[in-house]
């Protein structure tokens, strides 16, 4: 297993009608010419988690971050208008806490981020260290 030191946190930016999951977001990817979907885990609007990349292999979602970190995507991340927002479903944010439970007590990496934190980009539109650190 690589080694790891962070979780991070996406969002897809899409709009909240449209609900898409790893197929569609691993085809996105592929048509910019990368090896596979960037993300290692995707969280659907009902709460559904689907695998992404293969946990093993460094991700494609936080550059200078890849090789050690694991990649969520929340589906979502676009208000109706095209602005950023959070506007995740209480199920999506139910499995992202779920997820990570998981994530931290089998590899036990030290940090939960949002890409917001080591990118400009706005995503995924709330701070992720506070929410986690909140319903802890």
């Amino acid at each position: 297993m690589r080694k790891l030191d962070s979780i991070i946190v996406h969002c897809s930016f899409t709009k909240p009608m449209q609900d898409i999951g790893a197929r569609e977001i691993r085809e996105w990817h592929l048509e910019r010419g990368w090896s596979d979907i960037g993300y290692h885990y995707v969280i659907r609007r009902d709460g559904g988690v689907e695998i992404g990349r293969d946990i093993r292999r460094p991700g494609a979602h936080a550059r200078g971050h890849n090789s050690r970190s694991i990649g969520i995507c929340l589906v979502g991340g676009m208000s109706p208008s095209g602005d950023p927002v959070a506007n995740y479903t209480d199920d999506q944010m139910d499995s992202l806490f779920f997820v990570i439970g998981i994530l931290i007590e089998t590899i036990n990496p030290m940090r939960v981020i949002g890409h917001n934190d080591v990118s400009k980009k706005p995503c995924p539109c709330f701070n992720v260290a506070e929410w986690f650190n909140i319903g802890r």
